[in-house]
């Protein structure tokens, strides 16, 4: 090469010298390339070759720019200097010239950049990439595939008929496919348009592929756990694989990524205490990083709903010196987070209140829903605020053409104090026949809240109100009628409560559910199981049902799912045929995950399974033991008061019930100071019923010192009325006693616990009398619900005499006299009628 240097320098001066001139490199010009530090570096060169540059240089010249690009904090400042600088235009005319000899690697590498660097959608070099590599679409391998469907997803193609033949390859090539990363992009982008069966497939095979990644490939878990929120499956046992994943790189996890899989898990009601456990801790060190009110706030929205009592106010406090710097969203962003966190700061409130409030205007109609409910449930109280809101509503709704916006709109409106007026009543009239179940659901919920409004102020119904009930009752009638698939109705209905839908379609509901019966299967048993334990409606063929898949399908269902099997049975105090069978394959799926489950779960499993009698020794020393309460203790720390109470509610009845009816499992009772403070919470007034029989008792038996109001058992038992009749029937007088019609006092037998006989003379029996209110019954038959059932063993095992009193037999037209009440009790009492 010296050499040759040397003759042509040596014979042709002047081309030495034209050669000197131009920069001499011995690299490739792939090689320079890489190594530019600097976007000017690559512009320079790309000028420079242009003459000469292939399409492999072209390609290799986009993927440093988005290597440097990515390095850079300030992207969106960067993305703009490299889409406007001078040398763009080069870049992007070789580009379009070179397209059809791209390979397909580079085609598509180039069209992602293209699009992080801001080139529209219907730029012309945009369009020409995409047309070539649709050409290409059967010969792309899965990489380049997976590659191409995302940028037709940041193009919003999600629906498109290019999408569809990607999703077309993807089904037929499923079985070759071995690279989980790509597949898992795939899987989001075409999940718009794939059916049950594909989405089955697709779930089975990422199964098969997970032993595949290393642990460390958080980012596909991820997509993952975000392709089953987007299809809606509760596939538990992928959740659980990518749970693991995310837990062993907890600490390299930030503040975004934490969200976002905590929100997944809540959508898809999947519960991870260790990853809510270990997230807490991970944010609460994280803390002292967010100084700026955009990443405090952040902050404050995931950590603050999981945060002790402590954290929370230290929370609300920084948030309170942000608060005059928020935005708009982030004031949206906070006051829902206080919602949810159950603030009761009223200074904080105040502030985020008047935020949104000078922001009002720049709201959507959702946003304005979520503000309404936030702010009603903080208790905020401002007649500006609220009149702002409601006047900025009825405008959104007077140009409201869309169902969904229409129904948002109305619902916001109804929480506020205002009139249905006709207008209103017309335009839901108006979308009546687009409404699937939820909309009809939603409207109907705010006419009748309107109409109890109307009630209280104006007292009165119109007829043209009672008319849009009634088309409402008509369209969700028909709704039912026509349904055909149950996924599809168990969608529908799956947040369905309230009035209207208890009165008006529950019943209509059940019979859709009965007539689908036979689709219920393993995947959606639990779902069934949660919707009829919400309507407390007895169907005992559906409930059959329920429990033979249970038991033919029992390898199939996850354990997370059992507690939704059990759970109407338990609730609405039904054995099925086969009982032991049924409740201990039950048992058998749950074994082994007795120790991985989460506390909350294990607790109402337990609890429910005690409602029917049944006491697996394993489940209860699973719950009963030092460990497990200790790690209960720390969940309760991060619940909200409600769910914390009802937790603490379960644990102490199924400690009573174990007490009580498994006493040779040696479990001791240890709820005594919880009991204490509940009930010098709940002691309160009879009612009219309570107060009726109070009196007519102390006439049966003889006066009132015969008969003991409001008296608490062992084991913290209320018990309405109590007496005590000797071994000739005879009762027995208690001594003073503190007994008002107002406010009964809570009466202890002991201060120890012990079983009622032992206090009591020879063959004398202790009577309790329960007066049984509509809680206490299934909602369409008289048949006792499975916690009042229990409570009855309960009573009995403590020597109790139960006397049920239930309150369709007490408001009978049969008991319409003083005389027919006394009689009524007299014979329940003493098994004898009034001549």
């Amino acid at each position: 090469m010296a050499l040759n240097m040397f003759r042509l320098r040596a014979t042709c001066p002047f081309l030495w010298k034209v050669f000197q001139s131009r920069p001499f490199s011995y690299e490739p010009l792939i090689v320079q390339m890489s190594k530019c530090m600097d976007k000017e570096e690559i512009f320079d060169l790309i000028e420079r070759n242009k003459a000469t540059l292939s399409e492999k240089q072209v390609g290799h010249a986009f993927n440093v720019l988005w290597r440097l690009q990515r390095q850079k904090t300030s992207s969106i400042k960067n993305v703009e200097y490299v889409r406007d600088h001078p040398q763009f235009p080069t870049l992007y005319n070789l580009t379009t010239n070179k397209i059809e000899s791209m390979s397909d690697d580079t085609l598509v590498d180039v069209l992602y950049i293209a699009q992080r660097f801001g080139v529209a959608a219907h730029d012309p070099l945009v369009e020409s990439l995409v047309t070539e590599a649709w050409k290409r679409l059967d010969r792309f391998n899965i990489n380049v595939l997976s590659t191409f469907s995302a940028c037709l997803a940041d193009q919003h193609l999600y629906c498109s008929p290019l999408m569809g033949e990607i999703a077309d390859i993807v089904n037929r090539k499923l079985d070759s496919i071995q690279d989980l990363r790509s597949l898992s992009v795939l899987m989001i982008n075409i999940s718009s348009l794939i059916s049950q069966g594909f989405q089955e497939k697709l779930v089975k095979k990422t199964e098969l592929l997970f032993d595949t990644i290393d642990s460390s490939q958080v980012n596909t878990a991820r997509k993952i756990v975000q392709f089953l929120r987007k299809v809606k499956c509760s596939h538990f046992p992928l959740l659980e694989r990518c749970d693991k994943v995310f837990l062993s790189n907890m600490k390299y996890l930030d503040l975004d990524f934490i969200g976002n899989i905590l929100a997944v898990y809540r959508f898809l009601q999947f519960y991870s205490f260790a990853f809510i456990s270990m997230a807490k801790e991970r944010l609460t060190e994280m803390t002292p990083l967010f100084v700026h009110p955009a990443n405090f706030v952040k902050l404050f929205v995931i950590l603050g709903p999981m945060a002790g009592p402590q954290e929370k106010e230290q929370l609300q406090s920084t948030i309170l010196l942000m608060s005059e710097e928020l935005t708009s969203q982030q004031a949206l962003a906070v006051v829902r987070a206080m919602e949810e966190m159950e603030s009761r700061n009223s200074q904080l409130i105040t502030k985020i209140a008047s935020v949104l409030h000078k922001n009002l205007e720049n709201y959507r109609p959702m946003e304005l829903l979520r503000i309404t409910q936030a702010l009603i449930f903080l208790h905020f109280q401002s007649k500006e605020v609220f009149m702002k809101l409601r006047e900025l509503l009825f405008s959104h709704l007077k140009v409201s053409v869309r169902l969904s916006e229409t129904v948002t709109l109305v619902c916001a409106l109804s929480m506020l104090p205002s009139r249905l007026d006709e207008a209103v009543m017309s335009q839901i009239e108006t979308f009546l026949p687009q409404c699937d179940f939820n909309n009809l659901n939603d409207f109907a919920t705010s006419v009748l809240r309107w109409i109890h409004y109307d009630q209280v102020y104006v007292d009165k119904i119109t007829e043209k109100q009672l008319k849009l009930l009634q088309k409402l009752d008509h369209y969700s009638h028909q709704s039912l009628q026509q349904s055909n698939n149950l996924d599809l109705l168990l969608e529908q209905i799956k947040f369905l409560k309230g009035d209207w839908f208890h009165e008006s379609v529950l019943e209509e509901t059940i019979s859709a559910l009965q007539h689908l019966m036979d689709e219920i299967n393993y995947t959606n048993i639990a779902r069934v199981g949660f919707f009829i334990s919400r309507t407390h409606y007895l169907n005992t063929s559906i409930l059959d049902r329920i429990a033979a898949v249970a038991v033919q399908q029992i390898e199939k269902i996850h354990p997370f799912s059992i507690l939704g099997i059990i759970l109407p049975f338990s609730i609405l105090n039904y054995d099925p045929p086969q009982k032991d069978e049924f409740l201990g394959t039950c048992m058998q799926c749950l074994h082994s995950h007795l120790g991985t489950l989460d506390p909350l779960t294990l607790v109402f499993l337990g609890f429910s399974l005690a409602t029917l009698e049944y006491f697996p020794e394993d489940l209860l020393k699973a719950i009963f033991n030092i460990q497990f309460l200790a790690k209960l203790d720390c969940q309760l720390e991060i619940l909200t008061s409600s769910l914390n109470s009802r937790v603490q509610l379960r644990l102490m009845e199924l400690n009573r019930a174990v007490c009580l009816e498994c006493p040779e499992f040696q479990i001791p009772w240890f709820h005594d100071r919880l009991c204490q403070q509940q009930y010098n919470k709940d002691i309160g007034s009879m009612n009219g019923a309570q107060k009726q029989i109070y009196k007519l008792l102390a006439e049966v038996l003889g006066g009132p010192n015969f008969v003991k109001a409001s008296v608490l058992t062992p084991y913290y038992h209320a018990v309405d009325f109590e007496c005590i009749l000797d071994k000739r029937k005879k009762p027995l007088p208690y001594g003073s006693h503190n007994i008002t019609s107002g406010k009964p006092s809570r009466m202890f037998w002991e201060s120890d616990i012990q079983i009622v006989g032992s206090s009591l003379p020879p063959g004398a029996e202790r009577i309790a009398f329960e007066f049984l209110d509509l809680k206490a019954f299934c909602r369409n038959i008289p048949h006792l619900k499975g916690k009042s059932a229990m409570k009855t063993r309960h009573l009995e095992i403590l020597g109790y005499r139960v006397i049920q009193i239930p309150y369709f037999e007490w408001n009978s037209m049969a008991l319409s006299t003083n005389d027919a009440r006394l009689d009524y009790l007299r014979q329940r009492i003493f098994g004898e009628r009034k001549s």
